[in-house]
Formats: structure tokens, sequence, C-alpha cells
């Protein structure tokens, strides 16, 4: 018997649109001959379910359940591709789990610190693994431009704490420019974290687990157009070289993969992710976790797939089984 599979799209964040796009790639391409795919879209209070007969049927919150011509529909696992809360940070996870509906992704602990950048980077500080310096700010806190410039040479980094897609984060590269950047990572987040900036390649590795094994994608070299690899770069054709495999010695490599499987172990994390570094002098500096990886046609993940020799169909069908009883 077919699976009914939610798609849950949308979220509260500047990320909505990414996640809708990733939504209709996942959606298009689904199979068919397993699952049956539904669109659930979220925002606010809002919840709406929609697939090729239908749209915008309210879903009841008690059950995650629809009714489409009186017969009610639950759903038998959760895909979720919202970028941002409340996908990212755990608590739609935590609603899934208080229902024992299985989702394709990371859990409640795991989605919630790698979520918080600050708090993430700190905990990874602990196993010996490098980031960048920084500090976070709280909107509350009246830190002055000045006591930054003291704690960090420019160019340095500001970005919200919370959040992806690089909205609202700026590269500082004179004093004029601090009190404005700071004020639009704040538009994103009420913590901010300033970061040394790390002039080296950037490099981002895909991977994800099966109750079998775990696969490591091709890992990708990022050269960006832009100062740094910002919205504009990773969602504008030709903006940025995403180079698949990255042009790195086969030690890096192999380093780069030894440590994003350990980061995924740490973590405890679940389906697939993307981690993002800094390659300067042969180290590793870690940056991010993005726990809910962009799926559309020119997001990363699908193209590292492909470039490992798996389609976007097998990767979608990897991931609903793995979750599955």
């Amino acid at each position: 018997m077919k699976k009914n599979i939610a798609i849950i799209i949308g979220g509260n964040s500047s990320e909505i649109e990414i996640s809708i796009e990733s939504g209709e790639q996942i959606f298009e391409n689904i199979d068919r001959e397993k699952y049956i795919p539904y669109k659930v879209f979220l925002r606010g209070k809002d919840w709406l379910v929609s697939n090729e007969t239908f749209e915008n049927v309210s879903v009841n919150k008690n059950d995650f359940s629809f009714v489409f011509e009186n017969n009610e529909i639950h759903f038998d696992c959760a895909f979720i591709i919202i970028h941002g809360t409340p996908g990212e940070d755990g608590k739609l996870q935590g609603y899934l789990e208080l229902l024992d509906i299985p989702y394709t992704s990371s859990g409640v602990l795991s989605s919630a610190l790698t979520f918080d950048k600050y708090a993430c980077k700190n905990y990874l500080k602990t196993y010996g693994i490098l980031s960048p310096k920084s500090i976070l700010i709280s909107i509350n806190e009246r830190i002055a431009a000045e006591h930054l410039t003291k704690n960090f040479d420019f160019p340095f980094i500001v970005k919200p704490n919370r959040g992806g897609s690089s909205f609202g984060i700026s590269i500082i590269n004179k004093f004029e420019d601090i009190e404005t950047s700071l004020q639009a990572a704040f538009s994103e987040d009420d913590k901010v974290i300033v970061e040394e900036f790390i002039e080296g390649i950037e490099l981002t590795c895909g991977l994800f687990e099966t109750k079998k094994e775990k696969t490591i994608l091709p890992i990708t070299e990022i050269v960006s157009k832009n100062a740094f690899f910002d919205f504009e770069a990773k969602y504008t054709p030709d903006m940025a070289e995403e180079i698949i495999p990255a042009r790195i010695a086969k030690a890096v490599k192999d380093n780069c993969e030894n440590l994003s499987a350990d980061i995924y172990d740490i973590l405890k994390c679940k389906g697939v992710i993307r981690i993002d570094y800094i390659l300067k002098n042969e180290k590793l500096y870690f940056l991010e976790v993005n726990t809910i990886p962009g799926m559309s046609r020119n997001s990363i993940v699908p193209r590292q797939a492909k470039a490992y020799g798996k389609s976007i169909k097998h990767l979608i069908s990897n991931l609903i089984e793995n979750c599955l009883p």
C-alpha cells in the first residue's frame, strides 16, 4: 500500500520562497509508485494541504490529518523542507513526535542545537573542532562599535545567530558599516554573531545516513562572485561557481569527509545535512550545519547526489524509507 507523505513547506522566516521551491522539486520527483505526496504549507496559524486535485484544505492540528471528499487522511511520514523556524529549530519535530509521526530530518535536540550557530560551534569546540573566533550579542545589549574593533580586525562578519540562506549577513570592511550591519542582522534574529573573517576556500559537504550505511556526497567548492556566498550568490544563476568535486588534495578531502561524519555522529543528526567549512593553510574551520538543506533545482545537495550517481528521486526515497518503521 502506498504511503501518504506530507511535504511540509513554508515557515515563518525569510527563507519561505526557497522552502516552496524545494518542496516543489520533491513533489515532482517523489516515487509515485511508492508514495502519495501532499504539499502541506505552514505559515503562522495557517496550515493548508494541497496536491494535483485540490488545494488549500485545512489541516487538523490535533492529529495532523485532513478531510477530503468525506475521507479523513492521515500521514505516514513527514518530509520536512522548511528552512528556518519552525522546521529547522526542532519545534515541528517536537510536534510530530507527540503525534508519533515519523519525519525525515534530525530530531528535536539536534535541530535546536545546530540552529543556534553560536551554541553549536562552542559545543563542537569541546571535541577539538576548529571554528572562527566569535562573540554573541543580544538585541538588548548596547555594545559600542569601538568594542568590536578592539576584538576583531577588519574585515569581520556580522550575521544572525539563528537562520540560514545568508539573510542579514554582512562583511564589515570599515567602522561606518558596523551599525547598519548589526541592524540588518537583528532584523532576522534577536541574537547576532560577530565573527572573525577567515580568508580561504569555502567548502560544503553533504551527507546522509540510512539504516544500512552513511553516504558522504562529493564535497563542493564554492567560488562566489560576491564578497561571500550570500543569498544572491546562492540562488541566482551565474553568481557563484559550485565546483563538484572540490579542487582539493586527497588528504584534505579525506579529512573533510571524516570530520563531517564525526560531526554528524556527535550531533546525533538524521536524514540529509550539509556542513560548511573554510579551508585555510590545510586546516578546516567549521562554520555551520544545515539540517534542512535546500532541495531546489539550484541547491547544492541534489547536485552533489547527481555527481555521486544518485538521482534526487533515489535520495528522496532513501530519506523516507530510513525514517519509516
